[in-house]
């Protein structure tokens, strides 16, 4: 049945000639039309006045918000802040966009990618209302527009970028290069949301924006929403030219044809023109969008297409003076920031400001005698939640999240009968059976992310429900273990930048997922998750914002088991990145088992508003506790091990081994082993710790320990070695000022490694047993407790460790007896706790 034609088909692109690359002169555009009558026309010129206007006064005024006086010295800010440059082009789309969702009834949300753009969207936030709503003392009157005002950039305020505070943000802008990759993770199983996203030419520069352009080869038209780039060429940064303005049309049109999309170029800063153009061109996309859609959906076929995208060509700080003396400004990056910077000081440029800003009319837009936003203002914008500012999908995901379908992490255990003696079993490929579970539960409401690295890191089990997303081509192999499909749940992209904001634009919107990488590599994205803690954390001061589900972190081909591939490749300090952020906001877990990965993803999965860290390694290990005993273990996240101690319930140790980390915990575990072939009689006490925050005191984290339950682990005055998975230098600051650390001595990757065995690697960084038992001796020899009975079995331990380093380096592997080793006390000669009652 041949398709229904549409009896009003929109402009088609034409042909064009050699354009210039100029934003001055008469619109040219892309897509013909003139959508807007006069009268329309005049109402958009109004509405883009009063929101340059409230652009302006939010940087430079504190009182006398409609200049219903001369200007004076007074009215100002004694520190204007802000930034305008990129707000006419923002506010330019904004304006013209709501003529469209009030036309189609679109679900729009608004993303700001332009560094410190707030102004911008608060002016439209204001506008519409919704500003107000939510906080009244900013009315709309003068008094309320006064406070409006003042708050910008002010202490007690709102900052410059379109932070938690904004209503209808989920994107800050703070650091540049995310905004596309945070609109993808929003519009990803929201199949009728549009995410209309300003990129700045300066944040196209960046790298993580420009892989962020492929997104489109993992958008499905019959499941997902779309993303509107507007790509805003005001020509300049900071200081510079931005290097995409400076391009020819040809070029930059081939360039975003090459990436997959459609550049519709509406250019020039004729006022009239400009805004026939940008509605014929927004009307245009939208209409490419739905046409896209509907025949996707209709054949239930989800193809690439063809995405279009807006190119806007203006001014930067367009309608402000064009020069300032003999120095330009509109244009030129002198209006990049606050535009006129004297006016404190100079009675010229206060002037100039004065009359720059009256031109914009402020007592007729803002009614007569200055009572409020006029209703023909108001009239221009959607009403309720089809605002963009006032979208619930913006405004805290949390208020549409639902709770995940969880399977229970229980039925999923590792049978446990001799706690380290049994065979080594992979904790990662274990995990991966209940996370597949997890995403079969919940078929459009979790997802899981990685840059190429899930087979790897050996989830390929969730592959059995649900492939990796792929909209590009296929090839005959791909049928051979490529586990591709254009409606798959797992979304890989070798970019950590695009993977991590994929995952928070989801999360931000109310969806649940988790990002697993190799533990070297996710250094690429600390600015990134800096960026998103600062933002769970200002976001518990906003009441309106509900909790999201929580950001989780997968680590996995971790330090200890990149003895292979070298040096570049063993890097542990996320951890240390992660620890600096606020403790209202991120957790750490070094699961030392598989059951204990378990319990702590299921944990991390059910949990809202953190960061969730979880390291864990992907080889087989040993096992170490029984389901029962791991939750228990994971539900104090630090305790005693009984089964590797030999010191009885109620008798104090000589010795406290303490470990973090599942390769970390095995080694110190041996050393515990190895003392005790040696010292039958000593007491030593294994403690273990998943989460790491737990060594902290509990004034300064809410998990932290007080300090009667950490002198109950640890003691005191007895030594205590301390294994640890990542820097040592971490451990020493977590327990900063705790009783007896002048006693620990924490041994941890220290920045040496080459192409080594994992035994080798460990005796470099002194993480190894023998090492760990070397240093226990001495320590129990400074104590008293060996009385100098520890030089030759020290001496020993040194020659096994010499003798597999040389095995290392003749054969390329470690002993058999290493590799191998499983904990024998419990299994020949019973409890040790039962052994020393005697």
């Amino acid at each position: 049945m041949d398709k229904q034609q549409d009896p009003n088909p929109p402009p088609q692109p034409q042909p064009q000639p050699p354009l210039s690359i100029s934003p001055y002169g008469p619109a040219r555009s892309t897509i013909p039309g003139t959508p807007l009558t006069p009268s329309e026309i005049s109402q958009y010129n109004a509405f883009f006045k009063a929101s340059l206007y409230l652009s302006l006064g939010m940087i430079y005024l504190r009182t006398n918000p409609l200049l219903t006086t001369p200007l004076s010295k007074s009215h100002l800010k004694p520190r204007p802040l802000g930034h305008f440059g990129s707000c006419p082009g923002q506010i330019f789309t904004y304006m013209h966009f709501n003529r469209l969702i009030t036309k189609h009834n679109l679900n729009t949300i608004f993303i700001s990618g332009p560094g410190h753009g707030a102004p911008a969207v608060l002016s439209q936030a204001y506008l519409e209302g919704t500003y107000s709503e939510i906080y009244p003392s900013c009315s709309l009157d003068p008094p309320g527009l006064e406070k409006f005002f003042k708050q910008f950039s002010f202490p007690g305020g709102i900052g410059s970028h379109a932070t938690p505070e904004t209503p209808g943000s989920l994107h800050e802008g703070g650091e540049l290069g995310y905004s596309i990759s945070h609109a993808f993770g929003a519009v990803f199983d929201n199949p009728d949301l549009i995410a209309l996203t300003i990129v700045g030419d300066g944040e196209a520069e960046t790298g993580p924006l420009a892989t962020s352009w492929h997104s489109t080869k993992f958008l499905n038209p019959v499941t997902d929403g779309a993303v509107l780039p507007v790509l805003h060429l005001n020509g300049y940064k900071i200081n510079n030219p931005s290097i995409l303005a400076r391009i020819r049309h040809e070029e930059l049109r081939d360039l975003f044809r090459g990436y997959g999309w459609e550049a519709c170029f509406v250019e020039g800063d004729e006022m009239g023109s400009m805004h026939q153009g940008m509605a014929a061109t927004l009307e245009y996309c939208v209409r490419e969008i739905k046409r896209i859609q509907q025949e996707a959906r209709e054949e239930g076929k989800g193809e690439r297409p063809v995405w279009p995208m807006v190119v806007l060509r203006s001014p930067k700080g367009w309608t402000g003076p064009r020069r300032v003396g003999e120095r330009f400004l509109e244009g030129y990056w002198r209006s990049h920031q606050v535009p006129l910077t004297g006016v404190n000081e100079s009675d010229e440029q206060r002037g100039l400001l004065e009359e720059w800003m009256r031109g914009y009319e402020p007592g007729k837009l803002f009614n007569a005698g200055g009572k409020g936003v006029s209703e023909e203002l108001r009239g221009l914008c959607p009403q309720g939640e089809r605002r963009m500012s006032a979208n619930p999908v913006a405004n805290g995901g949390g208020l549409l999240a639902k709770p995940l379908r969880m399977p229970d992490f229980k039925e999923y255990a590792l049978t446990v009968e001799h706690p380290g003696g049994g065979r080594l079993e992979g904790s990662m490929g274990n995990m991966a059976r209940f996370l597949r579970d997890v995403i079969a539960n919940n078929p459009t409401n979790f997802r899981l992310f990685g840059p190429d690295e899930t087979e790897s890191n050996k989830l390929g089990a969730v592959y059995e429900v649900a492939k990796k997303v792929w909209m590009g081509e296929y090839f005959e192999e791909d049928e051979d273990g490529g586990n591709l499909a254009r409606e798959g749940r797992v979304m890989e992209m070798l970019s950590e930048h695009t993977c991590e904001g994929w995952l928070e634009g989801y999360l931000l919107t109310g969806r649940h997922g988790l990002l697993n990488s190799y533990e070297p590599f996710i250094h690429v994205i600390d600015s990134m998750v800096n960026q998103h803690c600062k933002w769970l954390e200002k976001s518990l001061e906003v009441s309106w914002r509900r909790p999201i589900p929580s950001l989780n972190i997968l680590l996995t081909a971790v330090v200890w088991r990149q003895d292979h591939n070298g040096f570049t490749h063993q890097d542990p300090g996320f951890l240390d990145v992660v620890a600096n952020k606020s403790p209202e906001v991120v957790r750490i877990y070094l699961p030392p088992d598989g059951n204990c990965l378990l319990s702590v993803t299921d944990h991390c999965l059910r949990s809202s508003n953190y960061v969730n860290v979880i390291v864990a390694d992907k080889q087989p290990h040993l096992q170490f506790l029984s389901m029962p005993d791991a939750v228990i273990h994971c539900t104090k996240g630090i305790g005693i091990w009984p089964a590797f101690s030999s010191c009885p319930p109620a008798t104090s140790p000589d010795l406290v081994m303490a470990s973090c980390g599942d390769i970390s915990t095995q080694e110190s575990i041996a050393a515990i082993s190895l003392l005790l072939d040696h010292f039958p009689a000593l007491h030593i006490r294994c403690v273990n710790v998943v989460d790491l925050f737990k060594l902290i005191s509990h004034d300064e984290h809410p998990h932290g320990l007080t300090t009667t339950e950490y002198v109950s682990l640890f003691t005191d005055v007895k030594p205590v070695v301390f294994n640890f998975h990542s820097y040592p230098w971490l451990v020493y600051r977590l327990t900063h000022g705790r009783p007896n650390v002048g006693n620990m001595v924490v041994k941890g990757y220290r920045e040496k490694g080459n192409i080594d065995t994992p035994l080798e690697l460990a005796i470099r960084n002194g993480t190894d047993r023998f090492s760990l038992a070397m240093e226990a001796i001495d320590r129990l020899e400074e104590s008293g407790v060996l009385k100098g009975r520890g030089g030759q079995v020290r001496d020993e331990l040194r020659n096994e460790q010499l003798r597999c380093q040389a095995m290392a380096f003749e054969e390329g592997v470690d002993p058999v007896e290493i590799t191998g080793w499983t904990w024998p006390r419990e299994r020949e000669r019973g409890l040790w706790g039962e052994r020393h009652c005697d």
